[in-house]
């Protein structure tokens, strides 16, 4: 026998990540499910180059960049001779993960390609492949998607009366949102939260003070862009995006007034100013100093601080006290990146796992090893956890579905197989008033433990943050994925909403309805007598009864709608076998099954189909 050394012995193969457009599984059904055949075989080749490229080592290189220096406020935010100088650093790895998206046009895709109601479809398809390697780019990104909503919504609404300066100013902000060239494209951020309350703005702190300015200052001189005239000052506890070119925020104009919602840029001009170098004029941060960076469990390459403001000029968006329905719209959209993101985290660990499973070996019976790709108790952990990651993908991208049908109108072109659960127009807006908080609820509590099991399943190596390996650094992912079910509102908060819009006094009856129809499609009488339990109780109960019991109430409902979303998968999919168990298996875990045993069917070689799918060569990787 010969002794091991740290060169010699037994070194372990690293495993190989494969494209995941191709090798999740679950993402290839969804994909298949959701959109139309003629849109995906147009958008496949582009988005499986995109899968290939956020696995590249130049892309994991940036990441540990951006993980390892993290941004920073250069002389902790004063100058030599002590004068306040809030100046964010923000290293290369993170510029230039942030280039290669603005580049890919990951929000950009929604307003300049046209896919009809499948446009979210293809584009949060897309951010399920970048989400893990993006190094929480995609935070920014989502603030960025959602306020080009809200100014698109009030661009084109006839009924919107704005000054024809202030068109121009929302105008030039759209158009920078949507550029797919990173040096004209802006981020944006999302004031809301307060030391007075997260998602509870109603004790906001920011005043707004009409107070225009003659001439008014600029933001930008070479396109005459003015700042806006509303002074706005205040603390927000809060700012993720900090290095981002515009915000929308919450401020009060008015002690009884509600809040309202105001856009601002992030920098003015001050001819006054000079550099280093004895140049006058410039630009400085429009009435922002940054307090500090926040010291994160995870996010961390994400530049979080929080901000005081004096005098930062803006725009009122909206009405004087509307600012929760105008930034209502933008979290509709910050919730939705939210989960995808989530999932895209829980994709990305199961293929760190499952790759893993196939080049490490453990030991079984008398003496005999066995790949863990063949190991009967860790493939059955796996498929069941591969069940649990297709109910939340099913559920996610049905709301993405919804979410397409209520921004556009439906186009002249082949329906998906998932048309059958299209809702008659009435109730598109109902439907999604109630998914619009169902889905983050669920999914972002839930990925939090599935991604825990990927990190086990590696044992020790799964604890360690990877920087060398960077592919398969789960340990980084599970604790960036820690902050989905908290920001843009936490499980608790969201499934009061769910409750909420169930039983508001003049929206609830119709979301109730909305849920009943899609119910109605499935064949599963078990799932039928569930929600047909919850409807009754939501009908009986009043709304604060309700609230001690909304995780409850939130959950059972999602339960409900990815059964019947299961049903409708497995039906378009018809006579395969893994499908099939997969479905039984989740409809057994949710008590829709009764008199069934819980453990799978099939045994070792179904529990392989359904990890790592069916295709040419998969028995040679088994």
């Amino acid at each position: 026998m010969e002794p091991s050394s740290s060169n010699t012995g037994f070194i372990q193969q690293q495993p190989v990540l494969k494209n995941q457009f191709y090798d999740d599984v679950s993402l290839r059904r969804v994909v298949k499910l959701f959109l139309p055949g003629d849109i995906l075989e147009k958008v496949e080749p582009e988005i499986a180059e995109l899968g290939e490229q956020v696995l590249s080592q130049q892309i994991f290189d940036w990441v540990t960049d951006a993980e390892k220096n993290l941004p920073y406020l250069r002389g902790s935010g004063r100058d030599a001779f002590g004068k306040p100088r809030s100046e964010l650093v923000v290293t290369e790895g993170w510029r230039k993960l942030q280039e290669f998206g603005l580049k890919k046009g990951f929000v950009a895709i929604n307003y300049d390609t046209d896919y009809s109601e499948y446009t979210r479809l293809v584009q949060f398809t897309r951010c399920h492949l970048w989400e893990a390697s993006c190094a929480n780019t995609l935070c920014p990104a989502a603030m960025q998607d959602g306020a080009t909503r809200l100014l698109q919504r009030h661009l084109t609404n006839p009924n919107r009366t704005m000054s024809p300066i202030q068109r121009k100013v929302l105008q030039n902000a759209y158009d920078h949102l949507i550029s797919r060239d990173p040096a004209k494209a802006w981020t944006s951020g999302q004031w809301m939260t307060e030391r007075t309350g997260g998602s509870d703005v109603s004790l906001t702190e920011t005043v707004a003070t009409y107070s225009p300015s003659n001439p008014a200052p600029l933001a930008d001189t070479t396109k005459g862009i003015p700042l806006g005239p509303w002074s706005i000052s205040g603390f927000k506890w809060f700012s993720s995006a900090t290095d981002s070119n515009m915000t929308i925020l919450l401020a009060k104009t008015h002690p009884s007034k509600p809040v309202s919602a105001f856009f601002a840029p992030m920098r003015r001009h001050n001819p006054s100013l000079v550099s280093h170098t004895g140049q006058k004029g410039g630009t400085e941060l429009n009435g922002v100093t940054i307090s500090r960076l926040k010291n994160k469990f995870g996010t961390q390459s994400l530049p979080t601080a929080e901000l005081e403001l004096n005098d930062m000029r803006g725009w009122l968006i909206g009405d004087e006290g509307k600012g929760i329905q105008e930034i209502s719209t933008i979290l509709n959209i910050t919730r939705v990146h939210t989960t995808v993101s989530s999932l895209g985290y829980l994709g990305r660990g199961i293929a760190i796992a499952k790759s893993f499973a196939l080049v490490r070996e453990a030991g079984a019976s008398k003496g005999k090893r066995l790949p863990l790709s063949s190991h009967p108790l860790h493939m059955r952990t796996l498929a069941n956890l591969t069940v649990d990651y297709h109910a939340m993908m099913l559920l996610t991208f049905y709301t993405l579905y919804i979410l397409g049908l209520d921004e556009r109108s439906p186009g002249n072109r082949t329906q998906a197989r998932i048309s059958s659960l299209s809702p008659p127009s009435h109730l598109v807006a109902p439907l999604l008033r109630v998914l619009s908080s169902l889905h983050k609820s669920y999914v972002c509590e839930n990925t939090v433990p599935a991604l825990y099991a990927c990190m086990e399943a590696l044992g020790g190596v799964g604890y360690l943050l990877n920087t060398e390996s960077e592919h398969l650094n789960v340990a980084r992912i599970f604790r960036d994925a820690c902050v989905g079910a908290i920001w843009e509102g936490t499980t608790d908060v969201l499934a009061g909403d769910t409750v909420r819009a169930l039983k508001h006094p003049a929206s609830g009856g119709k979301s109730v309805e909305a849920v009943d129809w899609v119910v109605g499609r499935a064949a599963r009488e078990g799932i039928r007598v569930k929600w047909e339990g919850l409807k009754a109780r939501i009908g009986r109960e009043a709304q604060g009864g309700l609230l001690p019991e909304a995780r409850g109430v939130a959950f059972g409902v999602a339960g409900v709608l990815m059964g019947v979303l299961f049903l409708v998968d497995v039906e378009a999919n018809a006579g395969e076998e893994e499908e099939e168990e997969m479905c039984r298996r989740y409809l057994v875990k949710r008590g829709f099954l009764e008199g069934e045993r819980f453990n799978g069917k099939g045994g070792l070689e179904l529990d392989q189909r359904i990890v790592y799918g069916r295709g040419e060569g998969i028995e040679a990787k088994l």
